[in-house]
């Protein structure tokens, strides 16, 4: 830890790092699908990811214009109530609200109000601004300020997504913390200079043997300790 430079801002993932998305889809299903086992539930949020994620690649690739997460979540709603045999508009309209309803995890709420009291605190998130505004508000995520990688017509990790982030913090990356459940995440955020810290959860993207982040941690209760000590 001694090793990191000082740190003027801290830029966190939101979806899977501070809420939880396939908790929040899952518990969409169930209420459009009261009877709906639990490995079905898991195979149709897994068809849900998998969509967005194969509409992302697809988009980083060149192959299909951007279109907002908004956009997208709806494509995977009409795709899943398609699934499940309920494809009208009230099934796809109920299962794109739920992918805005997405509960904290137990510790982001206070974690992220100790930080903000030491820290500008950042969210930096692939999810549009209209569905942030949403996924804030029902959370009781409170930031000094959100941006959206719509700003750039992008998603990470596109290296526009996190020059949105440091451009807006007006120091050199270095001096910025990217924290997230995801290494890919991290990986992008890296190799623009920013500082990394990854955050375990039951969800996300694990760091491989040959990852090397500046700070790992338990969960964001161990990541403040670990801030505080530097």
């Amino acid at each position: 830890m001694s090793a990191l430079p000082d740190i003027d801002l801290v830029v966190f993932d939101v979806l899977g790092t501070m809420v939880d998305e396939p908790g929040g889809i899952t518990r969409g299903l169930r209420e459009l699908l009261p009877d709906l086992g639990d490995v079905r539930a898991e195979e149709l949020g897994e068809l849900w990811r998998r969509y967005v994620d194969e509409q992302q690649r697809e988009m980083l690739a060149g192959r299909r214009p951007y279109a907002s997460s908004t956009v997208v979540d709806r494509e995977a709603a009409t795709h899943v109530a398609a699934e499940t045999g309920f494809e009208n508009e009230a099934a796809v309209r109920s299962l794109t609200a739920a992918a805005l309803r997405l509960d904290p995890w137990p510790d982001s709420v206070q974690a992220l109000g100790r930080l903000a009291s030491r820290y500008p605190v950042v969210g930096l998130s692939n999810a549009s601004h209209a569905a942030l505004t949403r996924i804030n508000a029902h959370a009781g995520l409170r930031w000094h300020q959100v941006l959206s990688a719509e700003e750039a017509h992008a998603y990470k990790p596109d290296p526009e997504v996190y020059r949105l982030a440091i451009a807006n913090a007006g120091c050199p990356p270095e001096h910025l913390l990217m924290v997230a459940a995801h290494a890919w995440d991290l990986r992008g955020a890296q190799a623009l200079g920013m500082r990394t810290a990854h955050v375990e959860r039951p969800v996300g993207d694990p760091p491989s043997t040959s990852d090397s982040f500046d700070l790992s941690a338990k969960d964001l209760d161990d990541l403040a300790i670990q801030l505080d000590a530097i």
